[in-house]
């Protein structure tokens, strides 16, 4: 019997791709799921849809859940699907004997916000942990990355934070150079995690554990292939990128640990919270065994072992 799991995600990014191709190689199939996914629009919706049954399950950045902490609106986390920040810096010029966090004392950084806070405050906690005052840096934030892109370009900021994939059409286009990838730098963190509400983990748990079995069989694999191979997926799901774009985008994340594993790891998990508390967006920072479930883990792995 086929049971159906229904995903609300935040976005629809490269860094999601291990999802996409489970769904396209007949994983979630093979587990007995089928596997409804949409990208909200505002990205506030996988909330609603999460309150109203519409989705199940929803994909996104874990300050969500980490910002609910201790809240009426009760959420955990089961698995990952990103294990470090994807993220680059892109500046004006390169920076051909290396990047310093002290580069953007001074300056004035692009941090596009309207999905979320999550560019500003690793950004921000980053160059506290490398001992540099982010206070002494002007963070312009809260609107659209295409609205950041576009006036960047035009001559507005200093630097601006991208997703890898607008970060490499910049530097395609050759205005802007990435000088330094968050994956390169920023050690593990999980950026993008599911969750669910905490009254339906029990519900769903079967469900659950198919799905996390799958993603971390397709996580793999696309890892290993070689992109050549995978440009027809990245072609169906963004038709108006250049596919030297994707590629490149691509081949800079299998070249990092963002793939490794469903497995969230407990040390990033409370060093991100760490921050988020730093930027007093939390009022506590919550332990990772408040955040997140490990048995779904646990029992996909065994279901892929067994």
């Amino acid at each position: 019997m086929t049971e159906s799991l229904f995903v609300s995600a935040t976005a629809h990014g490269l860094n999601y791709l291990p999802e996409y191709y489970a769904d396209h190689a007949g994983m979630f199939a093979e587990r007995g799921l089928s596997v409804h996914a949409k990208a909200c629009d505002p990205w506030t919706g996988v909330l609603d849809d999460l309150d109203s049954g519409a989705a199940d399950i929803a994909l996104g950045g874990l300050w969500v859940p980490g910002m609910y902490w201790g809240t009426s609106r009760q959420l955990t986390v089961f698995a990952q699907l990103n294990h470090q920040f994807p993220k680059a810096l892109v500046m004006r010029e390169p920076t051909p004997e290396g990047f310093d966090w002290s580069m953007l004392t001074g300056k004035t950084v692009l941090a596009p916000g309207i999905g979320g806070s999550a560019p500003y405050a690793i950004t921000a906690g980053m160059m506290r942990e490398a001992g540099i005052d982010s206070a002494a840096t002007t963070f312009l934030r809260d609107l659209s990355t295409p609205m950041f892109v576009e006036l960047f370009e035009d001559g507005l900021g200093d630097a601006i934070i991208l997703d890898i994939t607008t970060a490499q059409s910049m530097s395609d286009r050759h205005t802007g150079h990435i000088v330094v990838e968050y994956a390169d730098v920023g050690g593990l963190g999980p950026n993008s995690v599911y969750y669910c509400r905490t009254d339906r983990v029990d519900e769903l748990q079967d469900r659950l554990v198919a799905f996390t079995s799958a993603l971390d069989a397709a996580m793999a694999t696309v890892k290993a292939t070689p992109v050549s191979e995978l440009e027809p997926l990245l072609a169906e799901h963004w038709p108006t990128m250049p596919l030297s774009t994707l590629s490149a985008a691509c081949t800079r994340i299998q070249q990092s640990r963002t793939w490794d594993t469903v497995r969230i790891d407990g040390a990033a998990s409370d060093r991100w919270m760490r921050i988020l508390h730093e930027e007093k967006m939390v009022g506590r920072a919550p332990a990772f065994e408040d955040l997140v479930t490990s048995r779904i883990v646990d029992a996909a792995e065994l279901t892929t072992v067994g």
